[in-house]
């Protein structure tokens, strides 16, 4: 008999836990600027700000609908403007505010508050073991993904 595999399980577990902490932790925080969700946007645009849409589309894994959401809800919010790009008319870049860029430095407090959480207990190589597999299983997925829509 085969061996049931759980990965995928303990993932989408790890997922919903985590959400339920971070918010908590955010709260705790004081952050109500912002929520984990738009958190996952902000995320790769304070490692690299005035990215396209379809850049921080493919960073977050995102649905066109659901990123286009989320940043309109994020630009009336005054924490990002849309411009288009100086080269490329058609391409749209999203650049951080001023007044986004001071909630950065709470908002990666608590997400170093949250990377102590998962990684207690663990060495620097397990980590580093453990992200990898991540990547690793999240390229199987991208891949699929990208076979099945065309």
């Amino acid at each position: 008999m085969e061996k049931v595999r759980e990965g995928g399980f303990l993932i989408t577990k790890i997922r919903k836990l985590s959400e339920r902490i971070f918010a908590k932790i955010l709260q705790d925080f004081n952050v109500s600027e912002i929520s984990a969700a738009q958190g996952r946007v902000m995320f790769p645009l304070w490692q690299k700000d005035n990215i396209s849409f379809q850049e921080l589309k493919k960073k977050t894994s995102l649905s066109k609908a659901t990123l286009s959401y989320m940043l309109d809800n994020l630009e009336k919010a005054g924490h990002i403007k849309r411009i288009s790009d100086v080269n490329d008319k058609r391409t749209i870049n999203i650049k951080l505010t001023k007044k986004n860029k001071a909630l950065q430095d709470k908002f990666l407090q608590v997400s170093n508050e949250m990377k102590d959480l998962y990684y207690k207990n663990f060495t620097e190589e397990d980590i580093d073991i453990f992200e990898d597999y991540l990547k690793r299983i999240l390229a199987n997925l991208t891949n699929y993904s990208e076979k099945i829509k065309g």
